[in-house]
Order: C-alpha cells, then structure tokens, then sequence
C-alpha cells in the first residue's frame, strides 16, 4: 500500500515534480515548496527567478500561521530620472494590451534566495544540496518548452531579445526557434550556467548571493549601467516573517499576506463585502451572484483610491480597513446599488504530516539584464505599473514594495483546509477572491472552483472571460457601460493552484489551466 507523502499544485510538470521528488525523499511541504521555486526558474524562467522576490505562507502541523516577506525592497538612494536606464515596452495580450519598463533602472533589491534560505533555517527537514537537485538536473538536462511558456516568452519576446544574456536563457539547444532565436514549442532549453549556480549557493549559502561575489557583479553593473541598486542595498536585505492577516468568512478562518503588501487586504475587505451575502442560495453563475462579486471588487478598488492602500497601508490601517463600522460605510454604497436596469507564479503544497505552504514569487517580467555568468534574471519590480500607482521614479527609498501577491490559507469548520494564491498582478485579488467564494460557499471541488470563469473590475472597464453563460454576460452589458467579454479562458485572469484538505482527510488539487498548471501527488 502506497503511503500519501503530500500533494502539489503548481505552474509547470517540471515545478511540481520537484516538490514531488523532495517529498519523496522525506522532505516536508517546505523543503518541496522551496524545491519547486528553484525549479520554477528552470521550467518558468519568465515568472520565476532567483533575480526576483516573493512570499510563502506557512502553517507546520500542530503551529501557527506565518508569512514569509522576501518580496523585493526599494532601493535606499533614488537616483534623479535623467541617470537611470530605463524604457517601456508593451505587451499584447490579444485582447488588452499593457505597459511595462525594463533596464538596469527597473530593478529592485531582490529576495528570493534569502527567503528560500530563511524559511529552510527555520523549517526544512533535509539538506539544501537535496532539495536543489531536481532544478540542477532539469537545468542541466534541459526543459522542453510547453505552449503556455512558448506563449508567455512571445508576450514578452521585446525583453527577452534586449540582450544577448537574456536571449541565451531562452534559446534552444534542441529544436527550431523564432526568428529572434527564441526557442518555438517543443525545443529544447538548457541552462547549465544556472546550474552551477544553485549547486554553489546549496553549498555555500545565500550570504554568496548579498555578500559575495554574485552580488558584487550585479552592484557594479547596476552603478556602472544607469541602475539604482548599491552594496549596502544587498547587505542590509532581510527576509521578514510577519503574523498573517485573519478573517473569519461564512465559516471559515482566512490567513492571508498582511500589510504592507496590499494584496491581502484587499482580498480580505472585499469578502467583508461579501459576508452578509447568502452566496450559497444562488450558483456561481447566476447574473445576481456575479453582480454582487464585480460590485465588491468595485469598492474594493475605491477604497484602494480613497485611502491611498499602496502609499499608507500599515498594520494598523490594515486592522482598521476590516473592522465592522468601516466595512458597513462601504456594504451602505454596495447595497444602495441595483447591479441591474506579471510574472508571476503560485505554488501549493501539503503533506501527509499536516503541514501547509502557499508560496507567490514574480520576477515582474524581468529588465533584460542577466547576471554575468549566473543564468539569473533580474527583476524589473521598479518598471511596473501595477506596483508604482503613483508614478515611475517616485517610489519611497528603502521601503518593501506593496505587491498583489497574497498566499492565501483557509480552514474551514468542518476539519478542511484550503491553500490557494496565484500570478497575474492586479488580477490576483480578483483570482483568490473567486477561487475562495466557490470553494466556501458554493462547495465546488477543487478544479470546478479553480476553473470556472472569471470577472476582473479595473479602473472603468469589467473584464469578463470567456465561458460565462449568455444571460449573465448580457446582464452585466446592461449594467456597466464599459465591458470586455473575452473569447476564451486566458492567462491575463490569474493561475490559482490551489490544493484542498478535504473534511475527511482526503486531498485533491487543480493547477489553474489558464497557467499551465499542473497537479501531483506525492
């Protein structure tokens, strides 16, 4: 009889069976979480990268929550615009398009290899050098490219050809390219540099990364090429663990990413919205139920404006967004209301011993520069539209930047947990927000809840996607004026991997399609 040692949902086969192997292995969620973010590199090197940041939400068997903040860190010294390397380019979605800036002058202090470090100190069961090898090998082997990370480097081909580094990690070793040498669907990639680099760092630790020679190169690069990045910006970095934001919704008890990131707050705040609402008398698609969801996203963005969430959240202000009186202000504006007449990738882990792990890590889309002779990436979190809401070259010295992302735990009452997060920027609120309302009050099972089709309110426009029935599609035209129906399931919605406890101990898992995800039982 075959022993259940956890279960995984992520991004890529590649992701997920190196959580599988580790846990194979006697590793436990967090040792499999952190493996698959060092595979991540290697299969979704446009999400995922040692260059870039992120967080992981961790619940050990018997312990409390916490959450782990290596998102990235502004820079401690703003250089004045005209000295910074610094440039849009644009991304076709087919159906929207966005802007984005790279060069040396969009990134920021990065976190991820201290964070990986930091949440194996504190809760890893097997040595590092296990834990990288199956990214090692996947690099050194190679990884087929799959058509979702075909599709996603032609999304963002102007910055993968901005520099012959950045290039080579996407050209194949086996198989055709396109005619700017970026490898086609079904070739073959191989990144041994990048190999060598995490076997060095599984030896000699993240201190190489901040404090050593990695670092060194990319401070010279940046202060030499019209970066903003300096030494001590690296060697004062630190990985945060913060108490996670606490929600009780329809039964249920949320642990979420708490300020001053502003993804959880918001994901929290618009299901306050929703609390009094009996979701669970309607179906998911019924035109009402997605009215009153589109409406709390909605008020959760005016509230973002009004109070100015990316600039002044804090603890406190987080506290106070979710405290009754505050909340009825804005259920008051939504029930007066008729409804009618970027790189980014999530990884869900849990064990056979009870240990949960929900980790979000983006590298936004990358700048362009890859660290001489390291295979790594670094971010562009500086050049993000998403994440700069007051401008480009006017964000606060020294401070973590507030992010979307929002691993997200929840427990329910009758003994089940949920673990769920996702990648697409602003989308993500809106990803988790739906993903949890159909899992807690509509009782979907995992992948019905993960793959039902989405509503995205942003600015004026209501994005609505592709498989939501007629009549509802109709009703919400007549009610906003400025409505996008999409014709298909599509990335710019979100990828909510997400793995389920169920009530009678049983697990199950969907890795969100609309990100190439996968689900794997260890």
């Amino acid at each position: 009889m075959s022993v259940f040692r956890g279960i995984v949902a992520a991004g890529h086969e590649v992701t997920a069976q190196a959580a599988v192997d580790v846990l194979r292995e006697g590793g436990n969620a967090f040792d499999a979480s952190v493996a698959a973010v060092f595979a991540g590199c290697v299969a979704e090197p446009v999400l995922c990268s040692l260059g870039g940041g992120g967080f992981m939400l961790t619940h050990p068997a018997g312990g409390e929550p916490a959450l782990h903040d290596f998102f990235a860190h502004t820079p401690r010294r703003r250089p004045p615009a005209s000295q910074v390397d610094f440039y849009p380019v644009e991304v076709d979605f087919g159906s929207a398009r966005q802007e984005f800036h790279i060069g040396m002058g969009a990134m920021a202090t990065p976190g991820l290899v201290r964070g990986l470090f930091e949440v194996h100190r504190r809760l890893g069961r097997l040595p590092m050098q296990a834990i990288v090898q199956p990214a090692c090998a996947a690099a050194r082997e190679g990884v087929v490219v799959n058509a979702l990370q075909r599709y996603i480097s032609e999304l963002v081909s102007p910055i993968i050809a901005s520099a012959p580094q950045a290039l080579a990690l996407h050209r194949p070793r086996d198989g055709d390219a396109d005619g700017l040498g970026i490898a086609l669907q079904g070739a073959r990639v191989v990144m041994p540099e990048l190999a060598d680099t995490i076997e060095v760092l599984a030896r000699e630790g993240d201190r190489l990364f901040y404090e050593g020679d990695i670092g060194a190169r990319l401070v010279r690069d940046a202060q030499d090429h019209g970066g903003c990045l300096a030494r001590d910006d690296l060697t004062g970095y630190e990985a945060v663990v913060r108490m996670p934001l606490q929600l009780d919704y329809h039964g249920a008890r949320l642990f979420t990413n708490p300020a001053p990131s502003v993804g959880g707050t918001l994901i929290a705040f618009a299901l306050s919205l929703l609390q009094p609402e009996r979701m669970a008398d309607a179906s998911p698609s019924r035109p009402m139920h997605v009215a009153r969801v589109v409406r709390a996203q909605e008020l959760t963005q005016r509230l973002r404006r009004e109070r100015r969430v990316d600039r002044a959240l804090d603890d406190a202000m987080s506290r106070q967004i979710l405290e009754a009186a505050y909340v009825q202000e804005y259920l008051d504006i939504m029930d007066s209301h008729h409804p009618f007449p970027r790189g980014t990738t999530h990884i869900s882990v849990a064990d056979g011993d009870g240990n949960l792990a929900g980790t979000t890590v983006s590298n936004g889309e990358g700048c362009g520069y890859v660290i001489p002779g390291t295979g790594i990436m670094m971010n562009n979190m500086l050049g993000e539209e998403d994440i700069n809401p007051h401008g480009f070259h006017n964000w606060p010295e020294n401070r973590r930047i507030a992010s979307m992302m929002a691993p997200t735990l929840a427990f329910t009452g009758d003994g089940g947990a949920i673990v769920t997060g996702s990648g697409g920027s602003n989308r993500i609120r809106s990803a988790i927000l739906q993903v949890l309302v159909n899992l807690i009050d509509y009782g979907l099972d995992a992948p019905d809840a993960v793959e039902h089709p989405r509503v995205h309110f942003e600015g004026d426009l209501l994005n609505v996607e592709g498989g939501m029935p007629l009549g509802t599609v109709e009703a919400l035209e007549k009610a906003h004026p400025n409505v996008r129906v999409w014709p298909d399931r599509n990335l710019f919605f979100g990828g909510a991997h997400t793995v389920v406890r169920q009530s009678g101990g049983g697990f199950v898992g969907c890795g969100d399609s609309r990100r190439g995800g996968v689900c794997m039982v260890a």
